[in-house]
């Protein structure tokens, strides 16, 4: 056996420690990231965010909701905003990402950054601040969105399908599906606190209101003044029929969801089952009907932020698309 020399053990380990401390920081995203490549980055989607969400404040739950739908699919590399293409069926086209809105306002603000800073701010980036400054827009957390996420450059139907949690799950499902992730229970209902903001087409609940065991009830889960309150609004295969998913305050970023959680009144069969976890549960009780925000608005914060760095890719990986719907 040979023996390496003292002198040449230690270049080597050092060698390797540098590989390996190379290896964690291209992984790593910072706060900072376009300091110099980009400064005035994070004000400019600001800016954008803000004139869009004045016209159109029912986009900043869409807005939120794309970030969410491409972070579960690959993780967060900005695959969801891609084109299908003449061999390839991409994400978007995917059942549950039918009813996407918003790709747009991403353009819109990528061609803003293109102007101040072409080829440096990925659409993936773009995506995880749109949906911070939207929240913030209507009232709901600012919280600090670390960045330097790359642009992936595969798209597919199937995998969007196979990884988005859709809202008939239960809790079992759920949490796996969350812990797939490398989040926690606590994340899943944190997250479903989003549900405070935006709307949702009638056949994403129907199942509950119109025959549900096959005796031509509705889900015993439901609150059935207000599954008859969903009725008048939704007709048996009601495609197109639009309800706000936090009756009177859709457009506030608030603790409100939890309250008609508590009450069952959640729109979704996802949404009824976070009553059924004790974990789960707790968080919901806790909320329903505070005056306080704080507890909720910082766990929302750090949850997205977690979210926000699944299956990154950063240092040389991908690439920085120069439109977001079509790979360079």
């Amino acid at each position: 056996m040979a023996f390496t020399k003292p002198a040449a053990l230690t270049a080597t380990i050092v060698a390797l420690l540098c590989i390996f401390c190379s290896c964690i920081n291209a992984q790593k995203l910072s706060l900072d990231f376009y300091k110099k490549t980009c400064p005035k980055a994070e004000a400019i989607v600001k800016h954008e965010t803000a004139r869009i969400i004045a016209v159109a404040p029912t986009l900043a739950a869409a807005l939120l909701r794309l970030h969410f739908h491409d972070c579960f699919v690959r993780g967060c590399d900005g695959s969801v905003l891609l084109n299908s293409t003449r061999n390839n069926s991409a994400e978007k086209d995917s059942i549950p990402n039918q009813s996407l809105r918003g790709f747009g306002s991403i353009d819109r603000v990528k061609t803003a950054l293109e102007k101040e800073c072409p080829g440096v701010v990925s659409c993936a980036d773009i995506l995880a601040l749109v949906a911070r400054d939207s929240v913030q827009l209507l009232y709901g957390p600012s919280y600090p969105v670390p960045l330097g996420r790359r642009d992936g450059r595969v798209s597919r139907n199937n995998e969007a399908l196979a990884n988005l949690p859709p809202p008939f799950f239960n809790i079992t499902q759920l949490k796996a599906s969350f812990a797939s992730k490398g989040l926690t229970p606590k994340d899943l209902v944190v997250l479903s606190g989003s549900h405070t903001i935006g709307t949702s087409h009638c056949s994403s609940f129907s199942n509950r209101l119109y025959n549900f065991s096959g005796r031509g009830d509705s889900d015993p889960a439901l609150d059935s003044n207000y599954a008859a309150r969903l009725r008048s609004r939704c007709r048996p295969n009601d495609q197109t029929t639009l309800v706000e998913m936090d009756p009177g305050s859709f457009k506030t970023f608030d603790e409100n969801y939890y309250t008609l959680v508590a009450k069952r009144r959640g729109l979704f069969t996802s949404d009824s089952a976070l009553l059924s976890d004790s974990e789960t549960r707790a968080y919901v009780l806790r909320h329903a009907g505070e005056q306080d925000l704080g507890g909720f608005i910082k766990d929302f914060g750090k949850s997205m932020v977690k979210m926000g760095q699944i299956g990154i890719l950063t240092g040389k990986q991908g690439e920085i698309r120069k439109r977001c719907a079509f790979v360079n």
